[in-house]
């Protein structure tokens, strides 16, 4: 019996910014689905969490250090990660920041830090990784950006930018590696709780004012996004490249709550 179209038994994944947040979570889905992992952290001792758990699972899992602010760094891991497993088939390019201020007080080195790290470092992940994928004439790369990455929002523009830049970067990709059977896509969450933005959360008239935004009614749960990116690193996504899907409770939609 041939493999399932959601089955990744076999197949190898990276998974940058693995040690906390979205990450962690995009890492046990994968390792549900049956991918072996390769998680990067800034620190490998900040890995050693999500390596048991994938474990845990019956996968194996290998950490390695990663900044994705520089290049020699991105080198290296991609290399550790070939040399532990002998393939990459899936990178899931996670690693992000972020930087709340008005934008009359961003400063340059605000600026180079958001876009450095978001946009240019996830090139240059997205460019190692293929290189190893090319011989093969298989992957899977998934950018991860947001649902600022077709909207902006005011005290985050270095981040809007960034992540407006991760798509047009996911469509130009994947017209320059689909010749060699690698499929590029830009996973985009709306509102989730993370560590970049937890102090939102404690304003509860905000809070309010998002839901009442949302066309599901509530923020996103990590694990809502589970589906989307075993979709994305799986065969049932064969034909689909250069897209980003929008995982945001519709949010999306520009729909607010109005009387008829």
């Amino acid at each position: 019996m041939g493999r399932g179209l959601f089955d990744l038994t076999g197949r190898v994944a990276i998974v940058t910014g693995a040690s906390r947040g979205l990450g962690t979570y995009f890492s046990r889905a994968l390792a549900g689905a049956g991918a072996d992992l390769v998680g990067t952290g800034r620190r490998r001792d900040s890995l050693a969490a999500i390596v048991a758990d994938i474990e845990a699972l019956g996968r194996r899992a290998h950490a390695v250090e990663l900044d994705v602010g520089n290049y020699d760094s991105i080198q290296a891991m991609v290399e550790e990660a070939y040399r532990a497993f002998g393939r990459i088939d899936i990178l899931v390019n996670n690693a992000g920041c972020n930087i709340r201020k008005p934008a009359v007080e961003v400063s340059w080195e605000d600026w180079n830090t958001v876009l450095d790290t978001n946009l240019r470092g996830s090139f240059f992940v997205a460019q190692a990784a293929a290189k190893k994928m090319i011989p093969a004439g298989y992957g899977r790369i998934i950018n991860i950006g947001s649902v600022t990455s077709v909207f902006g929002y005011a005290g985050i523009t270095p981040y809007c930018a960034s992540r407006g830049g991760v798509k047009q970067m996911t469509m130009s990709l994947a017209d320059d590696l689909g010749c060699h059977g690698i499929t590029v896509n830009c996973l985009a969450p709306g509102w989730f709780k993370t560590a970049q933005n937890e102090v939102l959360y404690e304003n509860k008239e905000w809070v309010d004012y998002l839901v009442d935004r949302i066309p599901l009614k509530r923020p996103g749960r990590p694990d809502d996004l589970d589906g989307a990116v075993i979709f994305l690193a799986s065969e049932s996504s064969r034909y689909v490249t250069g897209q980003t899907l929008l995982v945001d409770g519709g949010i999306s939609t520009g729909a607010t709550k109005a009387s008829l």
